[in-house]
């Protein structure tokens, strides 16, 4: 019998119509090649199964994990792939493109349909796509302007500005899925996973324009239980910086309206403000308790911004920081979206002339 063809790295990833990714649902949902739809051929459980079945009888585990294979191909070829056209030609790939992938291209083969296996599977990808966004970051120098400023100015909103300006950002917060302080991930909400995170980076570096410069916002190398790649908190480092300002009541009304399950979540968020007695002391921590009880929130942002994040920016902008002494400065009076606009505009300006 013939064996699947096979596709070696690197390949453009728009020559193929229909990646399927084999793995279990499990290993798919942590990271998979981007465009990729999830068929397994082994579910979690029956991965497992099969796994502890191999350590004790390698032929009663392949022998059973066949049967289970071919169950399943049968049922996706009943189900998601009923209605594929005789010159359907996927790309298909398992963890190391070796029994779960060449089982399904086989039999793909022999209906007649041109399917391909992945050269080393998921793993290779994985090696390879970090090796790509380590040499678009450290070889093609990718000019990055870092937004600084205090919390609650405002620079996520100004990013998002900037982008429906057509400008090109890079939203570390949002592809993490966290705030990236004490109270970011306090939302109801699950951060992508490490690979996950950096699968996404790399698709952003594989569209951008890097003749034109990247706007993104100051981060710590951490952002929740994301870590930022070395090379990218390299090229950070090198950054022009533009520092952003904002009166205190405005940003106070901002993390209000940004932040609505402060008020939704009144006792986790007063969980979440314990884990800061050590660092600000129990009566500043009691006051907020106080506050947040008797739902003073303006009070409240006011003094948790004055206090805690504040401070916590400035030690940080010491000489220890990695970041740059700003080159630009941006005083917003207002963050509503006919302000946010117009200095998106002035920030355009000021680094396409």
């Amino acid at each position: 019998m013939q064996l699947p063809e096979r596709i070696h790295l690197p390949f453009d990833l728009g020559s193929f119509q229909n990646i399927i990714d084999v793995r279990s649902p499990g290993e798919y949902d942590e990271d998979h090649i981007p465009g990729a739809i999830n068929l397994p051929v082994l579910d979690d459980a029956q991965r497992k199964a099969i796994g502890i079945l191999h350590a004790s009888d390698a032929f009663e585990a392949r022998r059973t994990g066949a049967t289970l294979i071919t169950e399943n191909i049968h049922r996706h070829l009943t189900t998601a792939l009923a209605t594929q056209p005789k010159d359907f030609s996927p790309l298909i790939y398992c963890w190391r493109g070796n029994l779960r992938s060449n089982a399904m291209a086989t039999i793909f083969r022999n209906i007649g349909w041109r399917a391909r296996v992945l050269e080393g599977g998921y793993k290779a990808w994985r090696k390879w796509l970090m090796e790509d966004l380590k040499t678009s970051l450290e070889k093609k120098h990718p000019q990055f302007i870092v937004l600084e400023g205090l919390t609650g100015c405002g620079k996520t909103r100004l990013l998002h500005a900037l982008k429906e300006q057509g400008a090109q950002i890079l939203d570390l917060e949002g592809h993490a899925n966290h705030k990236g302080s004490v109270l970011g991930g306090m939302k109801s909400c699950s951060q992508p996973s490490q690979k996950a995170f950096e699968t996404l980076l790399w698709e952003h570096f594989r569209n951008y324009d890097l003749t034109r410069p990247i706007f993104t916002e100051a981060e710590s190398n951490r952002i929740g239980k994301i870590h930022l790649p070395g090379a990218l908190w390299k090229r950070l480092r090198d950054a022009q910086v533009v520092q952003i300002s904002l009166p205190l009541a405005e940003r106070a009304q901002f993390l209000l309206d940004d932040y609505p399950h402060f008020i939704e979540q009144p006792q986790r968020l007063k969980t979440l403000l314990d884990h800061l007695r050590r660092l600000r002391g129990h009566q500043l921590v009691d006051l907020w308790h106080q506050q947040i009880d008797q739902h003073e929130w303006t009070s409240f942002l006011e003094s948790i911004l004055t206090h805690h994040y504040d401070p916590a920016y400035r030690s940080a902008g010491s000489a220890e920081s990695i970041y740059q002494k700003p080159a630009f400065f941006i005083e917003i009076p207002s963050i509503n979206s006919q302000s946010l606009q117009k200095h998106a505009a002035a920030l355009i300006a000021h680094y396409h002339s």
